[in-house]
């Protein structure tokens, strides 16, 4: 994907080690962005679908992917890998932790499925006015990759008002900062799924990360969430 292969991964990797999340170049055209959005409409497509309110996860719907996901998806996913995974690993290193992600997307998938995270985690979003989600992280299991990207469907400020990304990041002996992000139409928003590496006087801390939206003022927001793990 050109796009990708072109974008300042370097700079981008130096945004989520300042922040906790970046953006990337546009990944899909309005046109591409409506097919995808679109999906929603095809629950032949899905494994579930959930009702944030019915949870207490905030207010909107959400539909999880099978794990035949339609081309475009799977080749963003598949694209995204490469140039996430050496920032995961440089993290891991930071912190001193294991770093079991292959070179291979599908071997690391196969690993979550033997540990029991068989199901598939990507997910369609659709916000109305009043919706939100709440501060969480996507995390099922011990099988996890600390990265994830969530990609904007609909023009912000046009399509829709507010419904901005929110990031809210617990700092080591210190009061959260919080992060908010428009989503741009076609563009990807990389994050940290649960926490992250932080500098402190003793070296590297860890800073536990989680993330949301915030209340949808007008219009429809609709978005694709990839995430590198697979579900319990």
């Amino acid at each position: 994907m050109p796009a990708l292969t072109d974008a300042d991964w370097p700079t981008i990797a130096a945004e989520l080690d300042s922040s906790g999340c970046a953006p990337t170049p546009r990944l899909l055209t309005p046109e591409q962005c409506g097919g995808i959005a679109a999906l929603y409409d095809r629950p032949e497509l899905f494994r579930t679908t959930v009702d944030m309110a019915r949870h207490r996860f905030g207010s909107g719907q959400y539909r999880y992917f099978t794990h035949d996901l339609p081309a475009p998806i799977a080749a963003l996913r598949r694209a995204l890998w490469p140039h996430l995974l050496p920032i995961a690993r440089d993290w891991a290193e930071r912190l001193g932790r294991p770093a079991p992600w292959p070179d291979d997307l599908d071997e690391w998938l196969e690993r979550c499925h033997a540990a029991g995270q068989a199901r598939s985690a990507q997910i369609l979003l659709r916000y109305g006015p009043g919706d939100w989600n709440a501060l969480h992280r996507d995390v099922f299991g011990d099988m996890l990759f600390p990265l994830q990207a969530v990609i904007g469907l609909d023009a912000y400020g046009t399509d829709y008002t507010g419904g901005e990304f929110l990031l809210v990041e617990q700092r080591p002996r210190a009061q959260s900062r919080g992060t908010a992000t428009p989503l741009p139409q076609g563009h990807a928003l990389i994050f940290t799924t649960r926490d992250r590496p932080v500098r402190s006087s003793r070296g590297w801390s860890i800073g536990p990360v989680r993330h949301g939206v915030s209340t949808v003022r007008s219009g429809q927001r609709r978005a694709l969430g990839l995430v590198f793990h697979d579900a319990a």
